[in-house]
C-alpha cells in the first residue's frame, strides 16, 4: 500500500506539475486530519493497546481517564484499567492521576459485577495506594473492599486483589482502625483460604499487629482452635514464619502495655487464649527443634513468653 501510494504521487507530479501535486497533497492531509478530529477517542483507545508499553504523560493519562469515565464497553474499560494500573506503578504518575481526578474514576469501577473489571480496578487502586496522599482519597473504599473480600468466592482473583489493597492501606497506622470490625473475618479467611490467601491475610494481620492500638482487637477476636495447627512443624515456611512473627508482634505490644502479667479479660475462644494456652506452648517447644534455622531463631526469641 505504501509503495503504490508513493508511485501515485510521482505520477501525479509528472502529469500535473509540482505545484498542483502539492495542493492535492495538502487537501488530502487536511481531510485526514479532519477525520482524526472527528474521532478524539481514537488516540485514547490506542493507549490501551497491550503493545503500548511507554510511560504515559499527563495529557495521555487525561485522555485515558476520560475514556474510562465515558465508555460503556467492558473490553475497553478493562484495558484502560490495566493501562492506568501499570502507569500508577510509577511514583510521578501516582500524583498526576490523583490531580487529574482519576482516583474516583478508577474507584467507581469496583462496583462492577464483571469480576475481571473489579479485579483490574482493585489492582490499579493498589498501585495508586503506595502514595500516602492517594490513600486519603482511597480510604473511602475500604469498607466496600472489605465487604467484597469476605463475600467473594474463596481464593478468587478479586479476593486476592482486595487483600493486597487492604495490606497497602494498612502499612501505616492511619487507616487500620477502619478494619477493626473485620478482624474475626480475617482470621476465618486465614484458616479457610489456600496458601496464597493465607500469606496475603497474614501480611495484613502483621501490619495490624505492629500497632499497639490494634492489640486488644486482635486478641479479642474469636478464632477457631484450628489456628494452632498453623504452628505445626510441617507448615510451609513462608506461613510459619509469619504466624510466629504475628505472635512476636502481639507479645511485644502487650509487654509495652504491661498487660501480660495482668491477664486482661479477653473472652474464651479468643486469640489470647489460643496464643497463651497450653497447646500453643507445646507447639513452640517442638518448634525449638525445627530443622530450619530461621524458624528456630524466631521461636527462641518467643520462648520467654511461655
Amino acid at each position: 500500500m505504501g509503495g503504490a501510494r508513493d508511485v501515485g504521487w510521482v505520477a501525479a507530479g509528472l502529469v500535473l506539475g509540482a505545484g498542483a501535486c502539492y495542493c492535492i497533497y495538502r487537501l488530502t492531509l487536511g481531510q485526514r486530519r479532519g477525520r482524526q478530529r472527528l474521532r478524539p477517542s481514537r488516540s485514547a483507545e490506542d493507549l490501551t493497546n497491550g503493545s503500548y508499553d511507554d510511560v504515559l504523560n499527563a495529557e495521555q493519562l487525561q485522555k485515558l481517564l476520560y475514556l474510562l469515565e465515558s465508555t460503556e464497553d467492558p473490553i475497553l474499560i478493562e484495558k484502560a484499567l490495566v493501562t492506568v494500573g501499570n502507569n500508577a506503578a510509577f511514583s510521578a504518575n501516582q500524583a498526576i492521576i490523583r490531580e487529574l481526578g482519576g482516583i474516583p474514576i478508577v474507584g467507581n469501577k469496583i462496583n462492577y459485577l464483571n469480576q475481571s473489571i473489579k479485579e483490574k480496578a482493585l489492582n490499579a487502586l493498589n498501585n495508586l495506594s503506595v502514595n500516602v496522599e492517594n490513600q486519603i482519597k482511597i480510604k473511602i473504599y475500604i469498607h466496600q473492599v472489605c465487604e467484597d473480600v469476605f463475600s467473594d468466592p474463596l481464593n478468587s482473583a478479586v479476593q486476592l486483589a482486595g487483600l493486597r489493597l487492604l495490606t497497602n492501606m494498612t502499612v501505616t497506622n492511619d487507616h487500620q482502625h477502619m478494619l477493626s470490625s473485620y478482624i474475626n473475618d480475617l482470621f476465618h479467611l486465614l484458616l479457610t483460604g489456600d496458601g496464597s490467601t493465607k500469606v496475603q491475610v497474614l501480611k495484613l494481620l502483621l501490619n495490624l499487629s505492629e500497632n499497639p492500638a490494634m492489640t486488644e482487637g486482635l486478641l479479642s477476636a474469636q478464632v477457631d482452635s484450628s489456628f494452632i495447627s498453623l504452628y505445626d512443624g510441617q507448615i510451609a515456611k513462608e506461613i510459619l514464619l509469619r504466624v510466629l512473627t504475628l505472635f512476636q508482634n502481639i507479645n511485644n505490644c502487650l509487654q509495652l502495655q504491661g498487660c501480660i502479667t495482668n491477664h486482661p479479660p479477653f473472652p474464651k475462644g479468643s486469640l489470647f487464649f489460643l496464643l497463651y494456652g497450653e497447646k500453643c506452648t507445646q507447639k513452640m517447644r517442638a518448634l525449638a527443634y525445627h530443622h530450619d534455622a530461621d524458624v528456630k531463631e524466631k521461636v527462641l526469641t518467643l520462648m520467654p513468653a511461655f
